[in-house]
């Protein structure tokens, strides 16, 4: 049996891993494998490859392939082979995450994210993305009460807002993949939306 792919997307601060552990609890308690699991990292290569695209200013360019290159190294090492196996890979971020950050933040071209992510994974797409959305200014508050901050959680607020704003125009433009949560609910709230989301579209 097919594994089932679900992916964990939103901004910065919006609260998506949080709530990681309870998706992962909740598929476990229904018989699921479940591997956990990110981006870009989810490897040995992958997380020295996050340590530099977090910590090193560069190119924009530069930053989406390597973002690209860890997540070719992570689906083969890591998700095609859990969902061959029938695993549910639950994944925070994905490349909606790229669309987001680096096309919405970054001023990328999207004809180069989607060249990339044909060439990467034209033939895999999430089951079902969860997107945990609040508004910038909340959740880039988070962010910087947190006592260390990576290179795209000191952006300014208008970064963060173009970010969710691309986010959204994904959510819009395919909603049978995504559902989009009202994070600043309470954790319990939530949590109980995550439920129903995931009962709706896989069951």
């Amino acid at each position: 049996m097919a594994g089932l792919f679900i992916t964990l997307e939103g901004i910065d601060g919006a609260g998506k891993s949080t709530h990681a552990g309870f998706i992962a609890q909740r598929m476990a308690d229904a018989g699921h494998a479940v591997v956990q699991t990110r981006e870009p990292g989810g490897t040995p290569l992958g997380e020295r490859l996050r340590e530099v695209v977090l910590g090193h200013p560069m190119d924009i360019l530069a930053e989406t392939l390597l973002i690209f290159a860890a997540r070719a190294q992570h689906l083969e090492e890591v998700v095609r082979p859990a969902l061959a196996r029938g695993a549910v890979v639950l994944c925070d971020r994905f490349t909606d995450a790229t669309f987001a950050y680096q096309c919405g933040g970054r001023g990328v071209a999207e004809s180069s994210v989607e060249a990339l992510a044909s060439i990467t994974h034209g033939d895999l797409s999430p089951d079902l993305t969860l997107l945990f959305d609040t508004d910038a200014g909340t959740a880039r508050g988070r962010v910087l009460a947190r006592n260390a901050t990576d290179r795209f959680e000191r952006e300014d607020l208008g970064f963060f807002e173009r970010v969710r704003n691309r986010y959204l125009e994904q959510a819009r433009r395919e909603p049978g993949r995504f559902c989009v949560l009202d994070a600043g609910q309470s954790i319990a709230d939530v949590q109980a939306a995550i439920a129903r989301a995931i009962g709706r579209r896989i069951g």
